[in-house]
């Protein structure tokens, strides 16, 4: 007995034909009430487009912040007991001559400081000029330039609404006065990186629809088709926007969240249009009518799409894990993506290929049948493989091997600033104190007691603040005992310390070498470890804030990466009855990954075309974007190994030829998978030529993975290894036989 012949039953189960049925009854449904779909898909359109119209005001600017870490209860504490909260608005104020200790400056500087106190959403406002001495933490090496910091209130989307009528208003030249003043703070440089991303949402949307209309129109060579596809990616779009506002009641929906649906909606309904059109049109070169077709249609790719999708889905899905409002709308928006894209796929587009395929029988139009798949490119090139698959798919593994070897090096950081260009007046008042100042007060780390109504002992407070002020990388530390640098009192105490009840809290300033690469994970565990007179504390502060945000998105990492992996797996299973198929997809997949981590490394890490593209690499990678990339990338992939995979299983089904097979499946799914994985390309390529580096490295990124996967991936390595493994490519052992029997994914019945 043959190993074809052991590894499956050949009749269809029962559950498997009933299940069938479902996708030719609703293509027969679909076919009969074409009319009524098409008018109806139109109604809901315009009432989707009233509704994602607006959705971008009701979408937020989340903060990034670990609910339940020490520093975000230290924050809470902050504002609960003290009513203030960590410097999120910098006001750096510069003299037009003299320092900043002349009269003149400082009369100025304090005007514009109780100006500031004035404003409804500011709690509190502190400054070079307004303790109880000058604070040299506070002020630039050469004295021209000092500080202003304010704590503004509310939400994400709240403060920065106010600080976004504070940029013009508190911005001075210095033409008219003897100050010079320009903006910073964590919040307004989030207000300017959300105005970018808008502004580069805006501009990619007028790109992306036009560009993929040409080049739809290049790829299927009629007009109607090209329409029809780009059809399915816009009401994606709009019912994906529509969904995410529906959400907001319920979950916060981040803004960056309108640029993912835009790529990703216009990308899968493109992927899967590309998937219908090309069976119906398949199956009407073959004689069928147009009923036949389209039952056939949805019965074959309608299957996959499915699946594919459930992949695509799945992969997002596994972002709700974590703890950030921020990537669980990425997770939002991809799961929409996904459901609303295959809707239109499989319901509004297969009632316009009715209509479409009607009046081509009308005008007599017929669809030429399909070529041999013998004369296909890449039938010939999946020969030359095959023939000599060590020698391919040696070369092949070694090119990505080595786009993915940056890995090894990868550095984690946070972001800043410095995701805008130079030219933004949030990134040039941060340049301005990162050139100037040694320490950098906005950013002083703050010790808490965990307990209210925790006082401490006056000598025992100022021993604990003469012993925090020796731990490497405090510049100063401010406490109701006095004011301490390098393990002596050298000012008065601070009387923001104290509240108005007697609560007693300590800021410890950071010098700004402390908070450069992997320092701050050190200081912050310095700090947390000195134990203190309040007995329990709280350490928060922007320090502590990147090291909980580290370990907030690192610890679920590998819970991720497993059910991300067992989702894969099984589904890919049950579409190709084997498990070395799926083992194998997996592997591949991660080297797909592997080759974007490279691509981000070289150039967004390392700098590399860093001034073609016009960003400024700080040595380091920010996990969240790449981990969003990650579960995109890992999506899209396993979103392709189904589609070639359900045809190189249709064909074995067929002929029991493992080389036939990968031949005929990679010749009919390779140029579908090719211009699809192109067209989505260039979807996420547009963002390359946008400001915010968040976005230049989702487009390059993700392009640039997409294109070596549909390509050197799907095209090389695939049939290499299937040719190297041979029959060992299906074997299953009995028990799984009879579950595939049942379950299976297939696309001819």
């Amino acid at each position: 007995m043959s190993i074809h012949s052991q590894t499956y039953p050949a009749p269809t189960p029962p559950e498997t034909t009933r299940r069938s049925s479902r996708l030719e009854a609703l293509a027969g449904l679909v076919y009969r009430r074409r009319l009524v779909v098409i008018i109806a898909a139109i109604v809901v359109s315009l009432g989707l487009l009233v509704v994602a119209a607006g959705a971008m005001s009701t979408f937020v600017l989340s903060r990034w912040e670990a609910a339940g870490t020490e520093s975000v209860r230290a924050q809470d504490e902050l504002a609960d007991r003290f009513g203030t909260g960590n410097a999120n608005l910098i006001l750096v104020v510069t003299a037009t001559s003299g320092s900043v200790d002349d009269p003149t400056v400082a009369r100025a500087a304090e005007q514009l400081g109780d100006e500031l106190a004035d404003e409804e959403a500011v709690a509190e406002v502190w400054s070079y000029w307004s303790g109880p001495a000058p604070d040299a933490t506070m002020r630039s090496e050469d004295r021209s330039s000092g500080v202003i910091l304010a704590h503004v209130t509310g939400d994400a989307t709240s403060a920065r609404e106010a600080i976004r009528g504070y940029l013009p208003d508190y911005t001075r030249d210095g033409s008219a006065g003897p100050i010079e003043v320009r903006i910073a703070g964590s919040e307004a440089a989030s207000t300017q990186i959300g105005e970018q991303a808008t502004a580069d949402f805006v501009r990619a949307e007028m790109v992306i629809i036009p560009l993929m209309l040409i080049l739809l129109i290049v790829i299927y060579r009629r007009l109607s088709s090209a329409l029809l596809t780009l059809g399915v990616g816009l009401f994606s779009v709009l019912a994906t926007l529509a969904g995410l506002r529906a959400l907001t009641g319920m979950v916060e929906i981040a803004s960056f969240a309108a640029n993912i649906t835009l790529v990703m909606g216009i990308g899968l309904g493109v992927d899967y249009s590309l998937f219908v059109i090309s069976r119906f049109r398949e199956a009407l070169g073959r004689g069928a009518g147009v009923e036949e077709a389209l039952r056939e249609t949805l019965r074959t790719s309608g299957r996959t799409v499915l699946f594919s999708g459930a992949t695509v889905a799945a992969a997002m899905a596994v972002l709700l894990i974590l703890p950030f409002d921020f990537l669980r709308s990425f997770a939002w928006a991809g799961i929409l993506t996904v459901i609303t894209a295959g809707i239109g796929a499989l319901v509004i587009l297969p009632a316009a290929l009715a209509v479409l395929g009607e009046r081509w029988a009308r005008r007599g139009i017929t669809v030429p049948a399909q070529r041999p798949v013998e004369q296909g490119r890449w039938y010939r090139l999946g020969s030359q493989v095959m023939r000599r698959p060590l020698a391919w798919g040696g070369i092949a593994l070694i090119v990505l091997i080595a786009l993915a070897a940056p890995v090894a090096g990868v550095r984690i950081g946070v972001p800043d600033d410095r995701v805008l260009p130079p030219g933004h007046s949030v990134r040039d008042a941060y340049d301005q104190l990162r050139a100037d100042f040694a320490a950098e007060p906005q950013d002083a780390l703050q010790i808490v007691p965990a307990e209210a109504g925790t006082t401490a002992d006056p000598d025992e407070l100022a021993t604990y603040a003469a012993d925090l002020s020796l731990v490497d990388g405090i510049a100063q530390v401010g406490s109701p005992a006095g004011t301490f640098a390098d393990g002596s009192r050298i000012g008065p105490a601070d009387p923001r310390l104290t509240s108005a009840s007697g609560e007693q809290r300590i800021e410890a300033v950071p010098t700004h070498a402390a908070l450069q690469d992997r320092v701050a994970d050190d200081l912050t565990g310095d700090v947390r470890s000195l134990p203190s007179p309040f007995g329990e504390h709280l350490v928060g502060g922007y320090p502590a804030q990147l090291v909980d945000l580290r370990v907030a998105l690192v610890e679920p990492l590998p819970l991720i990466g497993a059910l991300l992996l067992v989702v894969t797996f099984v589904l890919l299973f049950l579409c190709s009855g084997s498990l070395l198929i799926p083992l194998k997809a997996t592997l591949l997949n991660l080297l797909s990954v592997g080759v974007m981590f490279g691509v981000l490394i070289i150039i967004f890490q390392n700098g590399l075309f860093a001034d073609v593209l016009g960003f400024t690499p700080v040595g380091t990678l920010d996990p969240a974007f790449p981990l969003l990339m990650f579960c995109v990338v890992y999506g899209l992939s396993m979103d392709y190994e189904v589609f070639m995979i359900s045809r190189i299983r249709e064909a074995y089904d067929q002929t029991g030829d493992n080389q036939a097979a990968v031949l005929t499946g990679l010749q009919r799914s390779a140029p579908l998978i090719t211009a699809a994985a192109f067209t989505l390309a260039v979807s996420f390529g547009v963002y390359a030529t946008g400001e915010v580096m968040y976005l230049q490295m989702v487009g390059i990124g993700t392009a640039v993975a997409i294109l070596l996967d549909a390509t050197v991936i799907r095209g090389i390595l695939v049939p290499a290894f299937m040719q190297l493994a041979g029959d060992a490519n299906w074997w299953l052992p009995g028990p799984l036989q009879r579950a595939f029997g049942r379950l299976r994914i297939r696309e001819a019945e």
